[in-house]
């Protein structure tokens, strides 16, 4: 039944509510599914509670709060059309159809009727009804009839759809009031908290926006109003603190203040360009990730950023992912004096992922299974067409570069160098100062016809996975059905300095593709055989993992990765030439190093600099002048002094060969 231990007085069948009286337990999961508090099990049944903490937990209540604010806006706007109303990370949203966008003062409004709401603690009742019943009741809903004919699996095409219809039974969800009326109702897959109280007030509304229907633009926009909900208020209030943190960390603002990078209006949106400071930590990031590949046995190749759409054809990426490409280009094409065709032309696509181009180069001659494992890493530049609204500073962009790397292993070598690039990633990510991951193995499910290749493949490859994840000792989280069609993957996850996760490296097994290319390779036996490929990308995009890194760091860089390392701030003008010479021995080391020579005052130079972030300030006056010593300042304000020379061009040498983060006086050792 579950290893919880339950009441003594507990007979079956049985309702959640005699299973687990503790009114932290908001569901359950039974026989691996998440099901209401309210739903009667067997002795029989694999039941689990679900608290309001667990992550499970979180989700249902976030969406039931979801459920409150539909429920509000249609008590203050009878005519709002309701659309989707999903759960998201840290909250929720719900989308509606509104002659007129909504404003500051009707989110006030909002919010005072969901506090009513709450507090009549309504009770959330499911209710079965068939696809006839379903449309009768919800005539007036627009885009939920549409929804209802979207069952079946059109909703996985949807964006948080799946919450509201699936490839089973229609649900509608009453909310009954304590008369036993019911007073609000919504197309729902559930579950639910039990009733509306327990939404509690650890909840806000946090912003509005507006939103294509179903996420294309060629559909209505409607009216999405976002959310937060936490267990508790004080949950609610640590997590706006860390809002507040993220706000001061927010790269696209850090980009501005420290002249890293900009988006210009003259070239488009989502294209970015690099400044050169923001150009020196983008350069530093590449070149050692290069010099850690080509000492883990990867080679670099270099791929054009258009191809002919056959290449897409054949890959697969023109059917499946047309939207997400630029439209083609059109070249090739000649005419006669007279305009008659004489030469039809292609159609020619900028190129949204490598991989199709790395395939080619290993098809391009034979291959033995002495060639394999064979590594191909590029910094290859992609294009997205990334709808508008979706662009977000550097993480969501319509041009950008991925640290991209392929990799040809035969079956018996897969497990193997699954964990060979497993390792590297982590020591990779832990030279960006990095440190705190988990792991998310994607799997298949039971549903049938979602993947293709044998189970034998399905077995083998994920059970490697498995093993390599294991091995890691990291966190390790199972995600069944979550697998590409034709492979599992592994996900790993970062943790940043205000506690934030990002999805960053990904390790992607895949058959599908040396399949469709026909690739080959001669075993020992003298036999061709079907490489597999893993796609694995480090970074993510470099664009992407610049905006993590900044926003970890605050600006703030480790020595080796800020744009100017050293900045030399004479007392008065007659030391400028004495820190010019220590400056000159710095730049002899490689180090970015440079005097301030302005006419600000020393201290305004010190602001200055220490606002621009710069990990080490040397100041020297007449005493360090006399002893041949300089002085450190550091960012927290503290400072080293009468530091022989010899010492300081050391310590400086030493802190960006260990990749240190200075800040302090501490730091530098």
């Amino acid at each position: 039944m579950t290893d919880v231990a339950l009441p003594s007085d507990v007979s079956f069948p049985a309702d959640g509510f005699a299973l687990f009286p503790d009114r932290s337990v908001i569901a359950l999961r039974v026989n691996g599914e998440l099901k209401d508090l309210a739903t009667v099990v067997t002795e029989t049944d694999a039941v689990e509670p679900v608290t309001i903490d667990s992550p499970d937990g979180l989700g249902i209540l976030r969406h039931s709060t979801a459920h409150v604010l539909a429920q509000a806006v249609q008590r203050i706007r009878p005519q709002a059309d309701l659309g989707i109303g999903p759960p998201i990370t840290d909250g929720f949203y719900y989308d509606f159809g509104v002659d007129e966008p909504f404003t500051p003062e009707d989110l006030k409004a909002i919010k005072k009727e969901m506090e009513r709401i709450v507090r009549d603690n309504q009770r959330f009742v499911r209710r079965v009804v068939s696809d006839d019943e379903a449309r009768a009741e919800l005539a007036d809903e627009p885009f939920k009839l549409e929804l209802i004919g979207l069952k079946g699996g059109g909703a996985d095409k949807t964006e948080g759809a799946s919450v509201e219809v699936g490839a089973g039974e229609l649900t509608i969800y009453d909310n009954v009031g304590r008369d036993g009326e019911v007073v609000w109702k919504d197309l729902c897959r559930g579950p639910h908290v039990p009733g509306t109280r327990l939404v509690g007030n650890g909840w806000d509304l946090t912003r509005i926006a507006g939103a294509y229907w179903r996420g294309s633009e060629k559909n209505p926009q409607l009216q999405r109003i976002y959310g937060t909900a936490w267990p508790s208020k004080d949950e609610l209030r640590a997590y706006q603190a860390r809002l507040e943190e993220a706000a001061k960390r927010d790269h696209r603002k850090l980009g501005k203040e420290l002249d890293l990078f900009s988006f210009p209006d003259e070239i488009g949106s989502g294209l970015s360009v690099w400044h050169p400071k923001g150009g020196v930590v983008r350069g530093e990031m590449e070149q050692h990730a290069r010099r850690r590949h080509i000492a883990g046995g990867y080679t670099y190749v270099y791929t054009p950023h258009i191809s002919k759409q056959d290449l897409f054809l054949q890959s697969n990426h023109l059917v499946t992912y047309k939207e997400g490409m630029f439209p083609p280009i059109h070249l090739d094409e000649e005419r006669d004096e007279h305009g008659e065709i004489t030469k039809h032309g292609q159609d020619y696509y900028l190129k949204p992922m490598n991989c199709p181009m790395h395939i080619l180069i290993y098809k391009e001659r034979a291959r033995s299974y002495r060639d394999l494992p064979m590594r191909l890493a590029e910094n290859g530049t992609v294009y997205r067409n990334e709808l508008s609204g979706a662009l977000h500073g550097l993480t969501r962009v319509r041009g950008f570069t991925q640290d991209d790397s392929h990799l040809f292993v035969t079956p018996e070598q897969l497990e193997e160098e699954a964990t060979r690039v497993l390792e590297f990633v982590i020591s990779m990510l832990r030279d960006f100062g990095l440190d705190d991951f988990e792991l998310e193995l994607s799997m298949k499910d039971d549903e049938k016809g979602k993947w293709i290749g044998s189970e034998e493949f399905w077995e083998y490859s994920t059970n490697a996975l498995r093993n390599v994840a294991v091995a890691s000792g990291l966190k390790l989280t199972e995600v069944p059905g979550e697998a590409a069609f034709y492979g599992p993957k592994i996900d790993l996850k970062t943790r940043d300095a205000i506690g934030r996760t990002w999805q960053l490296s990904t390790v992607q097994v895949d058959p599908n593709l040396p399949e469709r290319f026909e690739l080959e390779y001669t075993d020992r036996d003298g036999q061709k055989k079907r490489p597999i490929m893993i796609h694995r990308a480090l970074f993510g995009s470099i664009e992407r993992f610049f905006a993590i890194l900044l926003e970890h760091y605050a600006g703030a860089f480790p020595v080796w990765l800020s744009p100017v390392q050293v900045v030399g701030i004479p007392v008065a003008e007659q030391y400028a030439e004495y820190l010019t010479d220590v400056v000159a021995r710095l730049q002899a080391e490689g180090v970015r190093a440079e005097v301030d020579r302005s006419d600000e005052r020393m201290q305004k130079k010190i602001r200055n600099h220490t606002t621009h972030k710069v990990p080490l300030l040397l100041i020297a006056g007449e005493q360090d002048r006399s002893a041949g010593t300089v002085s450190f300042r550091f960012r927290d304000g503290t400072q080293r002094n009468g530091i022989p020379i010899d010492e300081a061009v050391a310590l400086v040498q030493r802190a960006i060969s260990t990749h240190a983060l200075v800040n302090t006086a501490e730091d530098l050792v």
